[in-house]
């Protein structure tokens, strides 16, 4: 299953008195990153996060995951006063007064944000526990995203496959239009030799002269270059046709085929076969920006 490494997938539920909400967004990244931020009471579960996504079949992007956890149950948290440490906070807001000279000016709020003065008991942890909580909604937020990747994976597929056809079409012109140029090629080298020796008085060996025109014309026949394209463009759509991550294996391919169209333009003579050269690689670019959001 061919998919997009950009996405975003979000699944908000409520699992034995957490309210929990996970978020994933991904972007490209030659290879996985992955960054799990997760609120602090549960940091714990963060290293979690990436195997669970790799197991999903995630391999490459750089992939955010946001999990916010808020507990619905009061009992899950409890919040006391330390009111030995706020007798000594209150005595020495009494000293700084009379010392400074300042009024008093406290209010209760204004001592609340004192974090100092409450001490937080949590509920013992149980990371598998906690996990399980967690992973059932971060499962649901992973289909969602997945599904994203996929639509937007089919998506590109279908413009690639429709831009490599175009290509396919385009080495039939210059497969037709190459046979034409090594012939014309082989013809006026001849004439010119024939020529050239003419104007010295000297009678050709027509045998080697046309053995010597065969061996140079061939110089510019680009047929080899061809036939390894095709096989290139066919390897390139069974790939498309697979089910597994193909964006590095194109990546890789789509360098063999702009090295033989290279080829192809350096050897040819003919304007028009140099114009579909130029088309091709126009498209070979737009192909391999396309490449970077596969997976």
């Amino acid at each position: 299953m061919i998919r997009s490494m950009t996405g975003f997938g979000r699944c908000r539920d409520t699992v034995e008195g957490l309210d929990v909400t996970v978020e994933i967004k991904s972007v490209n990244s030659r290879y996985l990153d992955c960054t799990a931020k997760i609120s602090r009471s549960y940091a714990y579960l963060e290293e979690r996060v990436k195997p669970y996504l790799q197991s999903r079949g995630i391999s490459r992007g750089k992939v955010d995951v946001y999990i916010s956890i808020e507990a619905l149950d009061a009992g899950e948290i409890e919040i006391a006063l330390d009111e030995s440490y706020l007798r000594s906070y209150l005595a020495a807001l009494d000293e700084l007064a009379r010392v400074s000279g300042v009024r008093d000016d406290r209010s209760l709020m204004s001592l609340a944000r004192n974090q100092e003065l409450f001490r937080i008991k949590r509920p013992e942890e149980d990371v598998e526990r906690d996990w399980a909580r967690v992973r059932s909604v971060l499962e649901k937020a992973v289909d969602s995203f997945l599904l994203g990747k996929q639509r937007e994976g089919e998506s590109l597929v279908r413009d690639i496959t429709a831009k490599m056809e175009r290509i396919r079409e385009a080495v039939e012109r210059i497969e037709a239009l190459s046979a034409e140029d090594v012939s014309s090629y082989r013809e006026r080298l001849a004439s010119r030799i024939r020529e050239a020796l003419a104007d010295n008085q000297i009678t050709p060996d027509e045998t080697r002269l046309l053995t010597e025109c065969a061996i140079h014309a061939d110089k510019v026949a680009v047929d080899e270059e061809l036939v390894r394209l095709r096989t290139h463009l066919d390897s390139f759509r069974e790939i498309l046709r697979g089910e597994e991550a193909v964006g590095r294996k194109l990546d890789f391919l789509m360098q063999e085929i702009n090295r033989e169209i290279n080829t192809t333009g350096s050897k040819c003579n003919k304007a028009e076969i140099a114009r579909i050269v130029v088309d091709v690689k126009c498209e070979l670019e737009k192909i391999r920006e396309q490449i970077q959001n596969l997976e």
